[in-house]
């Protein structure tokens, strides 16, 4: 037997003992128990309560005038005052209401019977067709899957857009970005997405958006037929900021557990960038200091701790693949919320304005867009089509000016010449009218048959 140094068997002995001692030791008492607390301040979005002990996370109901409650979240303390966000309208609220904790920790109820529903950020139903049949619940938050447990990424997914199918090729579990700025279609691109794309459910978080549009994306983007296999979440830009975030934490909620249950989700966000405001909203109003362009540090946490609960999941299960819209103000692509966005997806499409006043649809800028899975759900021969189009696309986009008003001269450059003289098949290839699809194949044959190449 080989002698154990006295050092090392002495120390492991301690770590035993104070392990034994542990295990007799009864637990200290808990410091978590609710208590009733009193309305002290309210200010802005902020409400401050002394006397009321509650978890972080948790919920509480506050007394307004006439007897009736309104539902806040606990989002920070310090000393004996405790900070609420509230998630509805606080009209009628009164100075020294009583502030009572709750049971609720957020919640989501999920089964079957979301399928074809909408509803808002609490889960309420928001089409009229009575309560939803809940048959499980989970947590807002979500359960963090281990990265080494992941499936990899090796499967593309139809879209139904050509451009996006050929040139930006998509794979189950990929988590993109559209950046686009506002009017440029990327809504419209979101609705030929969710009629054409090869999923089993489709989760849709509205986050922020116009109340109208609401009903229009579920009327019209959607249609009986695409409702019948999705779920809506809508938070409008109306409801407070809190309410905005749970939209798009509820929808993400959504999303896993239909992933969980071994299926293929497809998960669109409209948008990110108006849940990065929201939790600017909350950050400010508790006191966070702000950073770069007014974000306070909690906006660069949360949005990462959304974005990587999609994807695939464990062990074989379901995947989610994922697109989030990202609002570019002024069309600046190095904004903060796109800039942190592109370091954290998988990729981005870009839709450009002046692709759009041309006449072109879905405004998409091939050049500066990436599918960062290309490589591994692609094979070489279609790979170095895409890179050829770029190439021409790049040259033509150099010499642009001067192929506008007739000083460019032909034999200058090879490459652009060959760009002039595809340039009407590769725009009429890149555009697609919005009642058409356009699956994979489809779209690789065009591509081939673009380049002068056998059809596939």
């Amino acid at each position: 037997m080989s002698a154990t140094p006295a050092s090392h068997w002495q120390e492991a002995r301690n770590l035993r003992l104070a392990a034994q001692l542990r295990a007799r030791d009864p637990q200290p008492p808990s410091a978590g128990l609710a208590r009733e607390g009193v309305l002290r301040r309210a200010v802005g979005l902020t409400l401050e309560a002394s006397g009321c002990s509650a978890p972080m996370g948790s919920r509480c109901r506050v007394e307004t005038f006439g007897g009736r409650w309104v539902d806040a979240e606990v989002v920070g303390f310090s000393g004996d005052r405790t900070f609420l966000m509230p998630t509805a309208n606080l009209e009628g609220l009164l100075p020294n209401a009583r502030v009572v904790p709750t049971q609720r920790r957020g919640e989501v109820a999920v089964g079957e019977g979301l399928l074809g529903r909408v509803i808002d950020n609490d889960g309420v139903p928001l089409d009229g067709r009575g309560p939803v049949r809940a048959e499980h619940f989970v947590g807002l938050a979500g359960t963090p899957i281990n990265p080494l447990m992941r499936e990899p990424i090796t499967r593309s997914l139809d879209v139904g857009v050509r451009a996006i199918n050929a040139m930006l090729p998509i794979g189950r579990g990929q988590r993109v970005g559209l950046f686009a700025g506002s009017g440029v279609g990327k809504s419209t691109l979101l609705g030929m997405m969710t009629r054409y794309t090869a999923a089993d459910v489709i989760v849709v978080g509205l986050i922020g958006e116009r109340g109208r549009e609401v009903r229009d994306f579920v009327e019209s983007t959607l249609g009986e037929e695409g409702l019948r296999r999705s779920v809506v979440v809508a938070a409008p830009a109306d409801r407070p900021p809190l309410a905005r975030l749970h939209g798009a934490l509820r929808a993400t909620a959504i999303a896993e557990w239909y992933r969980d249950q071994g299926l293929h989700v497809l998960l669109l966000m409209d948008s990110l960038t108006r849940f990065a405001h929201a939790q600017r909203e909350i950050g400010l109003s508790v006191g966070e200091p702000p950073t770069t362009r007014g974000y306070p540090p909690s906006v660069f946490a949360k949005l990462p701790g959304l974005v990587e609960r999609a994807g695939n999941g464990a062990d074989g299960l379901g995947s989610i693949t994922a697109f989030y819209t990202v609002l570019t103000e002024g069309d600046d692509q190095q904004e903060p919320i796109a800039d942190a966005a592109r370091a954290i997806l998988d990729g981005h499409i870009v839709l450009t304005r002046r692709i759009a006043d041309a006449g072109q649809y879905p405004a998409i800028d091939i050049e500066v867009s990436v599918s960062r899975v290309m490589q591994d759900i692609t094979d070489a021969p279609w790979r170095e089509r895409i890179r050829k189009l770029k190439r021409l696309m790049a040259a033509y986009s150099a010499q642009r000016d001067l192929i506008a008003i007739g000083a460019y001269q032909r034999g200058s450059d090879p490459a652009v010449d060959e760009a002039m003289a595809r340039w009407p098949a590769i725009q009429q290839f890149l555009g697609q009218d919005v009642a058409q699809a356009a699956n994979v194949e489809a779209s690789r044959a065009a591509l081939a048959r673009l380049l002068d190449e056998t059809s596939l």
